[in-house]
């Protein structure tokens, strides 16, 4: 913490947070037209002015309208735009999103608006920041997830456009060529795993515990573009050999023969950007892949996945090391200052950034998880059903989430996230 920060109140460091990732979130909506943001391009993808009024309506539902004193904006809201809190009430099918024509743009901004106001104004007294100060941690945590996915959805959305066209014409970070392979070794034995201490982190990263790991190797670099095209090349999407059943049946029923975004034109592969349409850099990590076509690179390389564990150990391993750095490559400031575009070009130099890494693990609570009471409780636990854990954060996570506990988990098909590999060898 800056000696700046440690001499603001507890008041005033959250109103601080608070209003800098409202801010944000405004300027990644920037780029985009008021039409760009009703468009919702699958089920699992949701606009943009959703987002900006369901993050509101979290700071609304869950702080504000515990006050005495306030007075709502509009009790439509809490229908059109709570996401999945079955305890509060009643939600709008998430399929069908891209339907509320109204309110509109402006409506919205109104709704931030009102809410920010209401929202600054009482985090200058710093009791209603004390009693609130954890809903505040989760709701701004909250934010900062909605960040990510407005990138992600908008990318998806904007994919749909036969004229490919461009969410920001920034250069690409420098590409490197990947440094020599090397490996991580994680020893036969005991090792903690989950959070602990005073940082943030959500409910589902603890409690921390102890459990077996044998022994095993995690790879310091990602799988890059010119190693999953050859296993394209290897005929990889036609070979069931390598694949889960349910693998197999989705990439038939989908017809895949490639991660998402790629497209040939010329007889070249391309894969689209949210700088647009790029050759494919064989240099770059792969991204945008599901469970299912990671675990079959995997096979077809002969290595596998690791799991969850085996990843967290290789992390304080990592960090432990002289030799191996753990410098981070977030989203962090990208829009801000560096004026990059937001894609992976090369692999972090330790475990975490770059895309989010695929995990063997299902996700599931660790043994003696409990899901907070209340409708807090429903943001992790409920979830613990047929999804796999990803570690690591990608170039669309915010900073302060990419911690070596961090739990991200999405279904196997699903790749409209940042989504790449890390290979594990035993």
């Amino acid at each position: 913490m800056s000696s700046t920060a440690a001499a603001l109140s507890p008041g005033e460091q959250l109103r601080a947070s608070y209003l800098a990732t409202r801010s944000f979130t405004d300027q990644i909506v920037q780029p985009l037209s008021a039409e760009d943001c009703t468009v919702q391009s699958m089920d699992d993808a949701s606009p943009t002015k959703w987002h900006l009024a369901h993050t509101t309506w979290f700071f609304e539902t869950f702080i504000l309208r515990t006050q005495s004193d306030y007075r709502e904006f509009d009790p439509e809201f809490n229908f059109l735009f709570n996401s999945y809190y079955n305890s509060i009430g009643r939600q709008y099918p998430r399929s069908r999103r891209g339907l509320i024509s109204r309110p509109g743009m402006q409506l919205v901004e109104d709704y931030r608006n009102h809410v920010d106001r209401e929202m600054s104004k009482r985090l200058e007294c710093d009791d209603f920041a004390t009693q609130n100060a954890k809903l505040l941690q989760i709701g701004i945590n909250h934010e900062q997830q909605h960040q990510e996915l407005m990138l992600t959805d908008a990318k998806h959305m904007l994919s749909c456009n036969p004229t490919w066209p461009i969410y920001r014409d920034d250069p690409f970070d420098r590409a490197v060529a990947e440094r020599a392979e090397r490996w991580i070794e994680v020893p036969d034995g005991m090792h903690d795993i989950g959070h602990e201490g005073d940082g943030f982190a959500y409910d589902n990263e603890s409690p921390r515990h102890t459990t077996h790991l044998h022994a095993t190797s995690i790879a310091t670099t990602l799988v890059t573009n010119g190693e999953f095209l050859e296993f394209i090349q290897d005929g990889g999407y036609e070979r069931p050999e390598f694949w889960l059943s349910m693998g197999w049946a989705t990439v038939q029923q989908n017809d895949w023969d490639a991660p998402l975004y790629w497209v040939q034109q010329d007889g070249r592969w391309h894969q689209f950007t949210l700088a647009g349409l790029v050759p494919v850099d064989p240099d770059w990590p792969v991204t945008h892949v599901s469970y299912f076509e990671a675990d079959a690179f995997a096979r077809w390389a002969g290595k596998r996945l690791p799991t969850e564990f085996q990843w967290e150990a290789a992390c304080q391993i990592a960090k432990r090391s002289s030799d191996v750095s753990l410098e981070q490559e977030p989203f962090a400031d990208v829009l801000k200052q560096q004026n990059k575009c937001i894609h992976p070009t090369r692999s972090p130099a330790g475990l975490m950034g770059g895309v989010w890494q695929w995990t063997c693990s299902s996700y599931a609570g660790y043994p003696g998880y409990r899901p907070p009471a209340g409708a807090v409780g429903e943001y992790n636990g409920k979830f613990m059903c047929n999804q796999y854990v990803l570690r690591g954060g990608s170039v669309a996570t915010s900073s302060n989430h990419i911690r070596e506990t961090y739990r991200n988990f999405f279904p196997p098909e699903a790749r409209w996230q940042f989504t790449g590999i890390r290979l594990a060898n035993d």
